[in-house]
């Protein structure tokens, strides 16, 4: 199951870094949001109710769930963004736990919380600090993170070829560090461009400029 919610967070982080670059509207990615996220919950209630996953797995489970429905709720009801900030700021930090604790047992899984834990951060700097120069970074991050840190490491698990070695937890660093100044160097032209000379507001934000 875990698998799974991992090769569906692909899409949403895909479907939102569009959004949050205005290339679709948030409308449409709050609906996508909605259902990823309840899907989640439940299966990671699932889990937890069969003691099929570790607890940090459902926990991750949760986090992600909880997020990508409280994103689509934030864009269809208009609430502001920043309480959805604040919550990302608050599990930016429980990534960097989550991270911490999977280093022994499954290094690339690491790698990974530490890639998404950067992501929240980064939603808590625009949404809840109100930095919206951040926005085409926050965007092409997502765009990036989603094969990267989502969709490629779910088939493998799906697969049953999961890396469990250093080698792989060390590839995928260089790779997430590599997606990241990706990421910095295209919000950089974004930003230089004539028509986005003025950044839009971030995420759930923007929807309601564009529906929102």
């Amino acid at each position: 199951m875990a698998y799974l919610c991992l090769l569906l967070s692909g899409a949403v982080l895909l479907v939102n870094g569009l959004a949050t670059l205005n290339r679709l509207p948030w409308r449409d990615a709050a609906i996508l949001n909605l259902a990823v996220g309840s899907l989640q919950l439940l299966l990671g209630l699932m889990s937890l109710a069969g003691g099929a996953a570790p607890l940090l797995t459902v926990t991750g489970m949760f986090l992600f769930g909880l997020t990508y429905v409280y994103v689509g709720l934030d864009a269809l009801l208009h609430l502001g963004s920043k309480g959805l900030g604040w919550f990302c700021g608050m599990v930016a930090g429980l990534g960097l736990l989550l991270a911490g604790a999977w280093v022994g047992s499954d290094p690339l899984l690491a790698v990974l919380w530490l890639a998404w834990a950067v992501l929240w951060g980064a939603l808590f700097g625009s949404l809840a600090l109100g930095r919206r120069r951040m926005d085409p970074f926050i965007g092409w991050a997502l765009m990036l993170a989603s094969p990267v840190t989502a969709t490629v490491p779910a088939f493998l698990g799906l697969a049953g070829t999961w890396p469990a070695g250093p080698e792989a937890a060390w590839v995928a660093a260089i790779a997430v560090a590599g997606l990241f100044c990706a990421a910095h160097g295209l919000a950089r032209r974004e930003m230089s461009a004539p028509h986005r000379a003025t950044p839009l507001p971030p995420g759930p934000a923007a929807g309601r400029a564009t529906l929102s």
